[in-house]
């Protein structure tokens, strides 16, 4: 009886680690992704997408709410991959949605995030009005809030002028996969081949990322 109720627990608490990702492959996809100008969450200066990526081989934007515990699973992976390849061209920008410019801050500081952020908006009311959740239906991602979402822009393809960056290029709809994605910025940034280990594989089960799913005092693993 004992060793049955310990084999329930541990299908229990599988299948629970398993329900908090909502993982995506990367996919190239036909979107209209406008460049734009949005503030630091930091220090409230403007930072322009355009600028951002010039002289830069491979930028990922990544838009998140706070809040989203599908966000909390990708935050420390977005964060390696800047720290591993900023040197060879890779850089990484967040857009913070759908809550305050402090909880967005306090977010940052909990995952010690040292890429820029900055915010399109900062209430849930915005869920339906920004070009994240226009963008997010473009390219068919159907999820609630849509946290986080991946784009990725390769500076030598990019528009020079006007206000459309791109009209086709890779996204992901929902949270990496640590190994796709790490290959696939190696080979963008024209990198040999490595083995890349990690101990988290493609979840087949979606977490629904909901505001009123929030943790409260919530501390990084």
């Amino acid at each position: 009886m004992r060793t049955f109720l310990a084999l329930t627990f541990l299908l229990i608490g599988a299948i629970f680690a398993s329900a908090q990702t909502e993982q995506a492959p990367v996919l190239e996809k036909e979107i209209k992704y406008q460049d734009w100008t949005y503030k630091s969450v930091r220090d409230d200066k403007p930072v322009n997408l355009r600028e951002f990526t010039a002289k830069k081989k491979l930028v990922m934007v990544v838009y998140f709410a706070p809040w989203c515990p599908n966000w909390r699973h990708e935050a420390p992976f977005a964060q390696k991959l800047y720290e591993k390849y900023k040197a060879s061209g890779f850089d990484v920008i967040g857009v913070g949605e759908y809550d305050t410019v402090e909880a967005m801050r306090t977010n940052l500081d909990a995952f010690k995030i040292t890429f820029p952020v900055v915010y399109e908006s900062d209430t849930r009311d915005a869920k339906q009005k920004t070009t994240h959740y226009e963008y997010r239906k473009s390219v068919g991602d159907t999820r609630g809030w849509g946290s986080p979402w991946n784009i990725f822009l390769e500076s030598t393809k990019l528009s020079k002028k006007g206000g459309v960056l791109t009209e086709k290029t890779f996204v992901v709809s929902g949270e990496l996969i640590e190994i796709e994605a790490e290959k696939f910025v190696r080979e963008k940034l024209g990198l040999p081949a490595e083995e890349v280990k990690t101990n988290k594989t493609m979840s087949q089960t979606i977490e629904t990322c909901e505001p009123e799913k929030k943790i409260a005092n919530f501390v990084k693993p």
